[in-house]
């Protein structure tokens, strides 16, 4: 009973709630996917309006789902396909370059980031006139600022 008193105190505080959460087993790799989606697309979407490189990382860590951040990669490189202008293509690029350094992302989510979006590049495209071109371009520019590998380059699919 002493027990569950305490538990009962401990999650009616609210600073510390979220880390009772995770260390009773609801955060990480426990939640769900469509919750770790919609919480990637807000990091990012915060990230394009404050332009916080080092505050859209720790968001990042703080899911503690490191074999889910090819998600991330996923949705930033579509956000590019998507946009219409410069301003998005220059900031993902910033953000993934940064993820990149810091190793917070690993050459095998970035991978798998780059290779689900080459994979749905076609669909894409059928949304978003001239998505291979602005694919192209990005992949070049993750090329030569060492984000990501030449035969990872190599594999962009081109129109």
């Amino acid at each position: 009973r002493a027990a569950l008193d305490r538990a009962t105190v401990l999650l009616s505080v609210t600073k510390g709630g979220k880390r009772i959460d995770n260390m009773w087993g609801a955060g990480g790799g426990q939640q769900s996917v469509k919750h770790l989606v919609k919480e990637i697309d807000m990091l990012l979407k915060e990230y394009l309006l404050s332009g916080d490189v080092l505050e859209a990382e720790r968001c990042l860590q703080e899911l503690e789902v490191p074999h889910f951040h090819h998600e991330l990669v996923y949705e930033a490189v579509v956000m590019v396909l998507e946009s219409t202008g410069e301003k998005t293509f220059k900031m993902i690029l910033d953000l993934l370059k940064s993820l990149w350094r810091s190793s917070v992302i690993t050459m095998d989510q970035m991978k798998r980031g780059y290779e689900r979006v080459y994979c749905e590049i076609p669909d894409i495209n059928l949304d978003v006139p001239h998505s291979y071109s602005v694919l192209e371009r990005f992949v070049e520019e993750c090329f030569q600022a060492g984000i990501i590998s030449k035969p990872l380059r190599d594999l962009c699919p081109s129109r």
